[in-house]
């Protein structure tokens, strides 16, 4: 085995690493946070995690350009004049934005919890997007163990000082918000004593900077309102069902989709290894890689299924104000499935072969198809169940569309894989809706796994046989 795969290895096992300790601070959260605050308190919590998702898009793809353009490269080859210095105009000018936000939040908002969270959004905005250059520059530039630290032990210093919190009383979501961007801060002010050699060259004047500030928002652009489109998939649902129903409707939605995000965290933890390597590997082996990649990781998705009826046991004695919630999860468990192969395959596979126009056109037409159908739904319909159903639904035909798309550029055939693979995710929702018993539920679902299995063991070996073999000849 030579360096090359080494360093692959290596990379896995600091992410997967840092994604199991963000894994258990996750369960932690999930379990004990809703439990002390009460879901009013949790439910404002979890607004403020809702908000705080977007405000990494308020860069308008300047950071996306500088990532596309750089993915693959060395460390030491970059041009660290130019990027240091758009570092710092990038900070100005999302300190001005923050700015204009708080303004507005404190004379045109009325003074309410939801007014005090978009002002504390604001803040947190800063904070996020001077660390997503950072983590963006370590990732393209295969700095996979500085990347893990920046991106986990935030969470490390949060789960402390909420631990501090709860211990001496404190039951406020508010103090959690300011732990959270505390903590973020912190970390952050890390990671640019990590790249202090770019920050700290003297800037480039801007009128000299702005064409290469232009372009980088032009390239990154396509890949932002792709990931804008991707992320309001959800939050449009999301947002409708706050406004239609309640605080606390939304939070025990939220608390469905923490839960099941929950289980994606070692699919992205490899999809950050995935993109420099992919921007490294020979163009011609690429078709090949994904379906052994796809064959592999497929069946692994499906079987974390099974995890569902012993988590909603525990789940449900642990946590019976959120009995709601674990129906729901009955339903968007399959998100493992279909955000995972968008993060770990499709998406870095469109990103490495620079096709951010396919990303952002399977991206709206998911998004209209789900703006539309949710307004009916949730305004019309009325009907709760059909409106977190829709989640997922939305979902899957956007992992399907874009997954179609490439498989043309790959010229690689499905065949029947996606008919198979898509009623296996019905009979598992299926069997959750019909069925009273959790072992019932469970068992039906089992056997419809197994022979899933059955059915695609002989591929799956295959390429699991070749991954194998493609580790020990690098």
């Amino acid at each position: 085995m030579n360096e090359k795969a080494k360093s692959v290895i290596k990379n896995l096992y600091y992410t997967v690493a840092a994604n199991f300790a963000t894994l258990g601070i996750s369960v932690l959260l999930n379990l004990f946070v809703p439990k002390l605050l009460g879901v009013t308190e949790y439910s404002y919590w979890q607004l403020y995690v809702f908000y705080s998702s977007y405000v990494g898009f308020l860069h308008f793809g300047w950071v996306d350009g500088i990532y596309l353009k750089i993915g693959g490269e060395e460390y030491e080859d970059l041009d660290k004049k130019s990027l240091g210095s758009q570092f710092w105009y990038l900070m100005i000018f999302e300190v001005i934005l923050s700015c204009l936000v708080i303004l507005w939040a404190l004379f045109f908002m009325p003074r309410s919890n939801q007014s005090l969270i978009l002002i504390l959004t604001a803040i947190v905005s800063v904070v996020t997007i001077v660390k997503t250059f950072i983590l963006y520059i370590f990732q393209s530039t295969n700095r996979i163990k500085e990347y893990a630290q920046l991106s986990r032990n935030d969470r490390y210093l949060y789960v402390l000082f909420i631990a501090i919190y709860f211990v001496t009383g404190g039951r406020d979501f508010y103090w959690l918000i300011a732990m959270d961007i505390l903590s973020k801060l912190i970390l952050t002010v890390w990671g640019i004593f990590r790249i202090r050699d770019m920050v700290t060259v003297k800037w480039v004047p801007l009128k000299r900077m702005y064409r290469e500030i232009l372009d980088n928002i032009n390239i990154g652009s396509k890949l932002l309102l792709s990931n804008i489109a991707s992320m309001l998939i959800l939050g449009t649902i999301r947002f409708f069902v706050q406004q239609k129903w309640s605080i606390e409707t939304f939070g025990k939605l939220s608390f469905t989709l923490s839960i099941s995000n929950m289980f994606l965290t070692f699919v992205n933890a490899v999809g950050v290894v995935m993109f420099p390597l992919l921007r490294r590997t020979n163009q011609n082996k690429l078709p090949m890689l994904f379906t052994t990649l796809r064959n592999i990781f497929v069946p692994v998705t499906y079987g974390i299924l099974l995890l569902y009826i012993p988590a909603k046991l525990v789940l449900g004695i642990w946590l019976p104000a959120y009995h709601d919630s674990l129906m729901y999860m009955g339903i968007l468990f399959p998100i493992v499935i279909y955000e995972g192969r968008m993060s770990l395959l499709i998406n870095t596979y469109l990103k490495s072969l620079r096709k951010e126009k396919t990303i952002l056109l399977v991206n709206v037409i998911t998004l209209a198809t789900s703006l539309v159908l949710s307004l009916i739904v949730i305004f019309v319909v009325g009907n709760l169940l059909l409106a977190v159903g829709l989640i997922i639904i939305c979902l899957a035909l956007r992992c399907n569309l874009a997954e179609f798309f490439l498989s043309r550029t790959l010229d690689v055939r499905l065949g029947y894989r996606l008919f198979l693979e898509t009623s296996l995710t019905i009979l598992f929702i299926a069997s959750n809706l019909i069925f009273n018993s959790s072992a019932l539920s469970l068992a039906m679902y089992a056997v419809c796994y197994l022979i899933y299995l059955i059915i695609i063991h002989r591929p799956a070996i295959r390429s699991a046989k070749d991954f194998i073999n493609l580790i020990k000849d690098k």
